[in-house]
């Protein structure tokens, strides 16, 4: 898979753009499960990826063959999905309603019977997610992705600590805290235990 891949990254350089499809359709899948848990939207973690394979693409010829295309190209992803969390927190109206805009009709989800969940589990799961979702917005950027890069992707500490560029301790020490806190925050969905 990397003589495919070190080959792909050739024909590009040598002009030939469809080889990047190659390497976009092989890394893209995980590229985005990893902006998609930074960002918390499908549409950010689109635009965040998207940014990243364009940025990749651009500075394919500085990318040392040192490490694999995907952990260069998921660090890309990765800056990319923090920068535009950054910047969407910066951004107070992203979002947001217009206030001289009417909320369009229909936007109440229809509630249709079927075999699944009834009310009151679908109403506790949504608690639930709520609950997951905010003490995941309450971690920081480097502990978010941390988190996310340890307990979601299964990567190593050294692999964690390669793609935050931090040494292997300051890794560690992000999952750590990020763990400690979703505990103390999650504690109510365990039952109160800490």
């Amino acid at each position: 898979m990397e003589r495919d891949e070190s080959a792909a990254i050739q024909r590009v350089l040598r002009g030939d753009r469809d080889s990047y499809r190659l390497l976009m359709e092989r890394h893209y899948p995980v590229a985005y499960r990893m902006a998609f848990r930074i960002t918390g939207n499908a549409e950010d973690a689109e635009e965040a990826t998207q940014d990243a394979f364009l940025r990749a693409y651009r500075k394919l010829e500085s990318f040392r063959h040192d490490s694999n295309f995907s952990t260069w190209v998921n660090r890309i992803a990765m800056n990319s999905a923090l920068n535009l969390v950054e910047r969407r927190m910066r951004d107070i109206s992203h979002g947001a309603q217009k206030l001289d805009e009417p909320a369009a009709p229909g936007t109440t989800p229809l509630q249709v019977a079927d075999g699944h969940a009834g009310p009151e589990r679908q109403l506790l799961d949504a608690e639930s997610a709520r609950l997951r979702h905010k003490a995941m917005e309450e971690l920081t950027p480097m502990e978010r992705t941390a988190f996310t890069l340890r307990h979601m992707e299964d990567l190593s500490i050294a692999e964690i600590a390669e793609a935050l560029r931090v040494p292997p301790n300051s890794a560690k020490q992000a999952v750590f805290r990020a763990v400690s806190k979703l505990r103390v925050s999650l504690a109510s969905l365990a039952g109160g235990m800490r």
